[in-house]
């Protein structure tokens, strides 16, 4: 593999072999493909700033069964028709938007989608902390740039931005859900705990699938607030740091949903350890999160979770391997992978006590 990786990278390095493909009829489809494909990494950052200007003007609810004239876009954001039709052209190359058959403007396939998950276009607009972290990428990557905003809105320690925090967690927290309990029966135990389960979502979605389940939810007790008074008296509310105290003994199977990739190496290992000792014997905790090293989800999981996590200042995406080593150090005796309908919504796996 290595010999043929040399091969192909001398070959694809080769003005002279660039030319012969372009030339030569049978490889022009495929040397077309690549230009394209090399253009989009260099063009990646554009596309995404109109999505954003798409989503952050509001055009996606705006166009919803209601198809529009440029003119009246224009008027309804207050922009220059000309300067209007430079947005909708990008819009519509990227397929967020489209034109009819009269030449108004209406939603493409992407544009159709995002109405379907309003959730994403939370995250759209909560991207403007990461594209002004990423206005200094190297400093990003490489630790010397401390100022991110995203860090400070991410400020787990104090606490300052929990209500905000909450609210964005729980707004994608449905679509989740709904992976999990697809992929995995928790019929088979009889008290969930939800440790970091933020406003309760997922809790809200098992309570209705599984109604005989006793459920508890762990947080930290600002974030604790919030759930006490989204959830109701039917479930168990706990405050505290995984990180300092104990969990609450009880649980025969717990979830951590995309909390273990917002943290470095030793706070999971903390983390893990805690779980193992308040599991009874046979206890089970599944652990859902993008996972890194799956060729499909690679893009998602290396390259956007990895700038993410980078401004963040803490955290990563882990391959199965590298969280069954920490499992076990932590007294897990197995750990496996559980398949999901979507891994780009999330990965899971089931790590289960001796």
């Amino acid at each position: 593999m290595d010999q043929w990786r040399s091969f192909r990278n001398g070959l694809l390095s080769s003005p002279r072999f660039q030319k012969f493909a372009v030339d030569f009829p049978p490889f022009r489809p495929v040397s077309r493909s690549r230009s394209r494909q090399l253009f989009d990494l260099l063009a990646g950052f554009t596309y995404s700033q109109v999505l954003y200007c798409t989503v952050k003007l509001g055009l996606i609810e705006m166009l919803e069964g209601q198809p529009l004239s440029t003119n009246a876009i224009a008027a309804r954001i207050g922009w220059p028709a000309d300067r209007t039709e430079r947005l909708l052209k990008a819009a519509i190359s990227l397929k967020i938007l489209e034109r009819t058959s009269i030449g108004d403007v209406t939603l493409g396939i992407h544009g159709a989608a995002l109405a379907g998950n309003p959730w994403i276009a939370r995250f759209i607009t909560h991207h403007s902390l990461l594209y002004a972290d990423l206005a200094d990428p190297i400093g990003v990557l490489s630790g010397t740039k401390k100022d991110n905003q995203l860090k400070d809105f991410w400020s787990y320690g104090d606490q300052r931005n929990a209500a905000d925090y909450t609210a964005l967690m729980a707004a994608s927290q449905e679509a989740v859900a709904a992976e999990i309990l697809a992929s995995y029966d928790f019929s088979r135990h009889r008290h969930l705990i939800d440790i970091g389960g933020s406003n309760g979502t997922f809790l809200k979605a098992a309570a209705a699938r599984y109604p005989q389940l006793k459920l508890s939810l762990f947080d930290l007790p600002k974030v604790a607030e919030i759930a006490r008074a989204n959830l109701g008296n039917r479930f168990e509310i706990h405050g505290g740091s995984f990180l300092d105290d104990e969990l609450p003994k009880g649980p025969d199977v717990a979830t951590l949903i995309r909390i273990a990739h917002d943290h470095d190496d030793a706070s999971v290992k903390t983390l893990l350890a805690a779980v193992a000792r308040m599991l009874p014997p046979g206890g089970t905790l599944i652990l859902a999160e993008p996972l890194s090293g799956l060729a499909a989800t690679a893009p998602v999981a290396d390259a956007y979770f990895g700038l993410y996590f980078a401004a963040m200042g803490q955290g990563r995406t882990r391959n199965p391997d590298e969280i069954r080593r920490m499992a076990k150090d932590a007294g897990f005796a197995s750990v496996e992978v559980v398949a999901t309908r979507n891994p780009v919504v999330s990965g899971m796996l089931r790590l289960t006590m001796p």
